[in-house]
C-alpha cells in the first residue's frame, strides 16, 4: 500500500502551505487508495473510512455518515442530511497526513494511524 501511496504522490504536483509540501489527489484510485480501510486522527477526533462506503466519525459522539469518491474528490453525506459534500485531498510529503479543502480556508488535516475497528 505504501509504494502505491508514494507513486500517487508523484504523479501530481506538489503544493505547499503552512511549511510544508501536499500533493493533491486527483483520481478516484488515488482517493480510494488514501481512504479505503483507513483510519484519521483530527486532535480529538478520530474517522474510520470503511470499504462499504460507512464513515464513523468520533469527537466524543459517534456519528455515522457515508462516503465516496467523485471526479477525484473525496464526498461525504450525513443523515439525516441528504447532502453530500465534496473536499479536494491532498497528502503530506512523507504520506502519514492527509489534508481536507474545501471551500475557502475550510482545512482539516488528519493524521493515519493504524485502523481500528
Amino acid at each position: 500500500m505504501r509504494g502505491l501511496m508514494v507513486g500517487l504522490v508523484l504523479l501530481a504536483g506538489p503544493v505547499s502551505a503552512d511549511d510544508e509540501v501536499w500533493t493533491k489527489l486527483t483520481s478516484e484510485a488515488e482517493v480510494l487508495a488514501a481512504l479505503d480501510d483507513r483510519y484519521l486522527k483530527y486532535g480529538a477526533a478520530q474517522q474510520w473510512f470503511y470499504v462499504s462506503g460507512k464513515t464513523l466519525y468520533d469527537s466524543g459522539r459517534p456519528s455515522w455518515g457515508n462516503w465516496r469518491s467523485q471526479g477525484g474528490q473525496y464526498c461525504s453525506e450525513w443523515p439525516p442530511v441528504n447532502n453530500w459534500t465534496c473536499y479536494d485531498l491532498y497528502l503530506n510529503g512523507d504520506g502519514t497526513k492527509l489534508r481536507f479543502q474545501g471551500y475557502g480556508s475550510d482545512i482539516t488535516d488528519g493524521t493515519y494511524g493504524p485502523y481500528k475497528k
